[in-house]
């Protein structure tokens, strides 16, 4: 912790009070997310081995890119409950017996692939600042 004003500390995000346009960065990220999911859903049947890579990659970009953009743990989790929310109400079918996803392997990789991806890019390190010293003290 430096001498300052401790906003540079780990976590010193948490005794701030939310800042507006912080909220509706998270907000954005949620619909977001939702909208990945939705077209992740879409292309994962329409276009098999492709569009199932396709929609993790999607999921990916999006759920890397909200870590770097608000730069906490928090970036990450917003949007993959909005995908998540997305993915299982499309999953979910009616009851006449719909559904978008098909039983297969399919679907279930991309569920399970676009919640592991979540999990990775919101356990990820941060990066290193620029022109930092050694990370173990007396060196």
């Amino acid at each position: 912790m430096s001498g300052g004003s401790g906003h540079d500390a780990p976590g010193a995000w948490l005794a701030q009070s939310p800042k507006p346009g912080r909220i509706a960065a998270y907000l954005g990220l949620a619909v977001l997310g939702a909208v990945v999911g939705v077209a992740g859903s879409l292309v994962q049947g329409a276009w098999m081995p492709a569009g199932l890579l396709l929609a993790l990659l999607g999921a990916a970009g999006l759920f890397y890119g909200a870590r770097r953009a608000m730069g906490t743990q928090l970036g990450v989790v917003v949007p993959a409950v909005g995908w998540l929310t997305a993915v299982v109400l499309l999953s979910i079918g009616r009851p006449e017996g719909d559904g978008l996803f098909s039983a297969g392997l399919g679907p279930l990789v991309f569920i399970l692939g676009g919640m592991a991806v979540a999990v990775m890019c919101a356990t990820m390190t941060g990066p290193t600042q620029p022109g930092s010293g050694p990370s173990r003290l007396g060196k």
